[in-house]
C-alpha cells in the first residue's frame, strides 16, 4: 500500500499547491487581466485537490515547521496588491465559526491570497525537506486549515476575482 504522501491525491494536492504559490509569487510578470485569469482557472483545481486529500494524523508530537518568512508573505501580499490596483478590495460577509452574520466588511483579495499562499508555501517548503514525517505533518496541518479558514477564504478570492472580470478568455 502506498504512502499518504505518495497517494495520486496527495500529489496532485501539493502540484497544484506549488502551481498557486509560483504564480502568485510571479504576478508581477503578467498583466492584471492575464493574471486574474489564470488565477481564477487554478483556484478552482487548488480546492478540488484539497478537499479529495484524505484526512490523516500527525505522526510527529513537534509542532510543524513553518517556513514562510513575514518577508515572504508580504512579498506575495504587496505583489497582488500593486497588480490589482483598486480592484483589490471588496465586501465579504463575516463568518465566525461557520455562522454568517449581517457583518459586511471590506475584505482584499491581496491579503486573502497571501494568507493562502503562506499556508500553500509551508507545505511546498515541506516538501522539499524530503523528510517523509515532515511532508506527511505538512499535508496534516494545510489540510486542517483549509476546513478551518483558507477554504473560505479561497472561496471569498474566487467570487471577487469573478466579480473584476472582464469575462475576455485567452
Amino acid at each position: 500500500m502506498k504512502s499518504f504522501i505518495y497517494d495520486d491525491s496527495t500529489i496532485a494536492f501539493v502540484t497544484a499547491a506549488a502551481q498557486t504559490c509560483l504564480l502568485i509569487e510571479k504576478c508581477n510578470e503578467y498583466e492584471r487581466d492575464e493574471w486574474r485569469e489564470q488565477i481564477l482557472r487554478l483556484l478552482p483545481v487548488l480546492y478540488l485537490r484539497t478537499r479529495l486529500v484524505a484526512k490523516e494524523e500527525f505522526l510527529s508530537d513537534e509542532e510543524p515547521q513553518r517556513f514562510v518568512t513575514e518577508e515572504d508573505y508580504n512579498y506575495a501580499l504587496i505583489g497582488i496588491r500593486e497588480l490589482l490596483g483598486t480592484d483589490d478590495a471588496f465586501l465579504d460577509v463575516f463568518v465566525d465559526q461557520g455562522i454568517y452574520t449581517d457583518e459586511v466588511q471590506t475584505a482584499y483579495i491581496s491579503e486573502t491570497l497571501a494568507d493562502i499562499y503562506q499556508e500553500l508555501k509551508d507545505l511546498a517548503a515541506a516538501f522539499q525537506t524530503g523528510q517523509e514525517t515532515v511532508m506527511h505533518d505538512a499535508v496534516v496541518v494545510c489540510r486542517e486549515a483549509f476546513d478551518a479558514h483558507w477554504g473560505q477564504k479561497l472561496l471569498a478570492a474566487m467570487r471577487a476575482l469573478h466579480a473584476i472580470s472582464d469575462n475576455t478568455y485567452q
